[in-house]
């Protein structure tokens, strides 16, 4: 009998950091379960590709894999880009079968993780400002799916009225708005004499060294205002759990994503148009191009040149403003 495979979809990041902490949890997964082969690719710059990643298990004989997407939430590359490439690949390698996992998502293991990065930087910054008095902002990732932002408004309440801190925040390192720079801006008219700053990432990359620029300097703005940066997810135990529960559901038939409000089957305020389109990567022309600062791109706009306009894409707390910054 052909051992069974795991496939670990990534985003992928020019940011050798991110890239390293990725394969960390790779590793830390086939530590988990040595009954499966575990692989790993990404979408966009880093190696391997998805594709190269699933030669990889075929080579070693694997004919049943479990794929599932390192997203914490389900936009457009857990919906579209993944899927895509996985099912072309299956249809070039009838002899494997594929099974799909769902996005991590709103789950009590992540909001653990999350509370326990939390506390640990409102810890080392010492207790002279009581929790009540602490504005917790939470950083998404942003994307063009309003269902997928929503999560982020809820995972940070949830957070929020759990460790009893004073107010909440949220905002987003691009796509959508507000961005992390006005948003902090906001968060000190407040009034609150400390903000805790947690991005609600898996890795470091460029995206959460922008976050943390950010923060930098609202810091240097606001001297005033004592500025905590929680850590991102990275390789906190129960991510691993996350994972692991994921591959689960698959084997046992219960992965469905919650479809409610995707704006893919529903017509949501500002995306009527987006209903029903077909299911297709965009990310064909970064696949394994390379990490590291000397890897040229072309701009957001291109890289997602077939996707529908974001409806608020000059709006100006969002992608306008980051455009000009």
């Amino acid at each position: 009998m052909s051992k069974r495979g795991i496939m670990i979809c990534g985003h992928g990041s020019r940011d050798t950091d991110a890239v390293r902490e990725f394969l960390a949890l790779r590793a830390g997964l086939e530590r988990l379960v040595p009954e499966f082969d575990v692989d790993s690719g990404f979408l966009e710059f880093a190696r391997p590709t998805i594709s190269e990643g699933l030669d990889a298990l075929r080579s070693r004989g694997v004919k049943d894999v479990l794929a599932l997407p390192a997203m914490l939430f389900a936009a457009a590359h857990a919906k579209n880009d993944i899927p895509s490439l996985l099912n072309d690949y299956q249809a070039h390698n009838s002899d494997m079968r594929i099974r799909y996992g769902r996005e991590l998502g709103v789950t009590p293991s992540l909001l653990q993780a999350a509370g326990q990065r939390i506390q640990s930087a409102l810890h080392a910054a010492g207790d002279a400002v009581p929790p009540a008095e602490t504005l917790l902002l939470l950083v998404g990732r942003g994307a063009s799916d309003p269902d997928a932002n929503a999560n982020v408004s809820k995972v940070m309440r949830l957070l929020w009225e759990g460790l009893g801190l004073g107010w909440g925040e949220v905002c987003y390192s691009g796509v959508t708005f507000p961005l992390t720079a006005p948003a902090l801006e906001h968060a000190v008219r407040l009034g609150f004499p400390r903000i805790v700053v947690f991005p609600w990432f898996l890795f470091t990359g460029v995206l959460v060294k922008r976050i943390h620029a950010a923060v930098d300097a609202a810091a240097a703005k606001h001297p005033d205002i004592d500025f905590v940066k929680a850590k991102y997810f990275s390789d906190h135990p129960l991510i691993l759990q996350t994972f692991l529960d994921r591959a689960r559901e698959i084997d046992n038939g219960d992965n469905a994503m919650n479809c409610q409000l995707c704006k893919y089957r529903e017509a949501m305020p500002g995306f009527e148009d987006e209903v029903g389109l077909p299911q297709e990567s965009h990310h064909h022309h970064v696949e394994g191009i390379g990490t590291g600062e000397h890897v040229h791109i072309h701009s957001h706009a291109h890289d997602h040149a077939h996707r529908p306009a974001y409806p608020h894409a000059a709006h100006p707390l969002g992608p306008a403003s980051m455009k000009r910054e």
